[in-house]
């Protein structure tokens, strides 16, 4: 097992102190730690994370270390990676394998390396791990308690084996718990997406038509901060309760191929393949903006943009121009991957300090609880879940009411 596989260790410093900006404003995380550094839940354990690696989840990665666990890392995107605080990690005493704008061999060696730790418990965030898991590394899961998934994407991939009866341990879906999806989905994505936007293309959002492709929750963060912003929003659904929804929420819904000639902004928040097209590309107006906010880089079909265009070139950094037959130039963004991660630092860490803190209590409930555990997947538990709604309260100075037992009572009974 290689030690590291990181860029370059005199970078460390800046990552030590990005680590130590996040860890003043996550509370919930840092109150986790304490009571990490005193119980040692993770005593002789060895975890394996595929997350952003980036500060918020470096202090995670700490936090579990602090546990008492031996942690092994890479990163979830080749473009995501922060090289500074990699080299943090690897000061540290953490097992790091990852480094920023890696190529697909590269990454796939990075995944590997981590895994090569042996693991009990399994950290993913789009499910690079989990599948090689069920396909090349396989003999590792003789080790494995069980697992925890961040995303939409992973979740549905993991629901989508336990419906085949193919899933090989437990895991967790952190991404469906309240103080994920309600928060991090919402509020996290809605601002990270239009931090990475804004910061890459330097164009005012204020008056322009912003298109957001899927009105999930994440959606829903997109659309209404584009709102804020000034924007005039459409948004385009496959499913019909969702559209209801939009529209009432104040958005025009109209089928895609209607909303391509009239975008300026186009962002993609869907978690499936092939959303924008050849034939969408064809009715874009000049100057059109793409990004991406779907785990994969493969919503904004980029083999049909190669095929239009009769030349690419550098408009900024982060920024390829497709230059169409006509003259027209479609932008693209971070090569289409995750706009909030490879062209922004990622969430907000207020946000972030509740999924993470759902992350180390469900590492901790699958190390307490494996043996009584099915090769299924599982909702974080709601005691979990409002432990740290409450914590993240306290963090805030916020108080509210509680249930009279006369109040608790009538809520479980039938009489009037």
């Amino acid at each position: 097992m290689k030690e590291n596989i990181i860029r370059d260790i005199k970078l460390a410093s800046s990552g030590h102190r990005k680590i130590e900006w996040v860890k003043r404003n996550m509370p919930v995380l840092s109150k986790i730690e304490e009571e990490f550094i005193e119980d040692k839940p993770f005593s002789g354990k060895r975890i394996v994370m595929s997350i952003h690696l980036e500060a918020k989840t470096a202090y995670l990665a700490k936090v579990l270390k602090a546990g008492g666990a031996e942690v092994s890392i890479t990163g979830s995107n080749p473009l995501s990676t922060q090289d500074d605080v990699a080299a943090a990690l690897a000061e540290d005493g953490l097992h790091v394998y990852a480094w920023y704008n890696s190529t697909a061999e590269e990454y796939n060696e990075h995944l590997n390396a981590a895994l090569d730790i042996k693991p009990h418990i399994v950290i993913d965030d789009g499910g690079d791990l989990v599948h090689l898991l069920h396909s090349t590394r396989q003999e590792l899961v003789r080790d494995i308690l069980g697992g925890c998934e961040e995303t939409t994407t992973g979740v549905l991939r993991l629901r989508a084996r336990e419906k085949a009866g193919q899933l090989l341990f437990p895991m967790i879906s952190v991404n469906d718990a309240y103080c994920k999806y309600l928060f991090d989905n919402r509020y996290g994505t809605g601002q990270s997406v239009w931090d990475g936007i804004m910061r890459t293309t330097n164009l005012i959002v204020a008056g322009k038509t912003v298109v957001v492709i899927g009105y999930g929750w994440c959606g829903k963060g997109v659309a209404n901060k584009a709102k804020g912003l000034g924007a005039n929003v459409v948004v385009c659904e496959v499913d019909p309760i969702k559209a209801i929804e939009a529209y009432m929420d104040g958005y025009r819904v109209m089928p895609l191929i209607e909303a391509a000639s009239i975008g300026d902004f186009f962002v993609t928040v869907t978690g499936c393949t092939k959303v924008l097209t050849k034939e969408h590309y064809e009715k874009m107006k000049d100057g059109a903006i793409l990004a991406n906010a779907g785990h994969f880089d493969v919503e904004i079909w980029k083999p049909d943009l190669d095929s239009l265009a009769v030349e690419r070139k550098i408009m900024r950094n982060n920024i390829m121009g497709y230059v169409m037959k006509d003259g027209r130039v479609i932008n693209l963004l971070a090569e289409g991957r995750l706009v909030n991660l490879a062209a922004g630092d990622g969430h907000p860490a207020e946000i972030m300090d509740m999924s993470f803190a759902l992350q180390a209590l469900s590492a901790k409930y699958i190390n307490d609880n494996y043996n009584s555990l099915d090769k299924k997947v599982y909702d974080v538990p709601d005691e979990i879940d409002r432990k740290v709604a409450f914590m993240k309260l306290e963090g805030m100075g916020i108080k509210i009411d509680e249930l009279t037992q006369e109040q608790d009572e009538y809520l479980k009974g039938w009489g009037e």
